[in-house]
């Protein structure tokens, strides 16, 4: 096993989410696939059954009103990773994960805001036709992540 200091930290949070269970699914496995912490930007986490390791109460869980406030307290020296399907983002295959990132997902039925594209250090997608349910995106970048391990940056 590789020292936790090794590989750095990643969090992982939902902007605007549009459903409770989405939410509830991604933090559960982001409790299983080692995020330091989870986070929401404008809709408010609820508890969730789905959440049966009750995540929210294992790890830091923050909340930000609006897209400044979190880009204004992103842990320093982080990356932030956006996954959206856009022509400019890379590919998760080819995608080498950063030490310490901070990924950000979009809502269910819109995606990542303009402002929030803008915000990304890096943009990162899956090679498929249409878009993938947020708490499975979610999970599958940390499970990339966990598999292929971290470059030092």
């Amino acid at each position: 096993m590789v020292n936790n200091l090794e590989q750095g930290y990643f969090g992982i949070g939902i902007q605007n989410g549009k459903t409770p269970e989405n939410l509830g699914v991604l933090w559960r496995s982001a409790q299983n696939l080692g995020a330091s912490f989870i986070f929401t930007i404008g809709n408010r986490y609820h508890k969730q059954a789905c959440d049966t390791h009750k995540a929210v109460g294992a790890m830091p869980y923050f909340h930000y009103n609006n897209l400044e406030e979190f880009y204004c307290n992103l842990p320093k020296s982080a990356l932030l990773i956006g996954v959206e399907l856009t022509e400019e983002a890379e590919s998760l295959e080819e995608f080498n994960h950063p030490r310490r990132a901070v990924y950000l997902l979009g809502a269910e039925d819109h995606g990542l805001t303009n402002q929030a594209i803008e915000k990304c250090h890096k943009l990162v997608k899956f090679k498929s036709p249409k878009s993938l349910n947020v708490s499975v995106a979610g999970s599958i970048v940390m499970y990339d992540r966990n598999l292929k391990g971290t470059v030092i940056l």
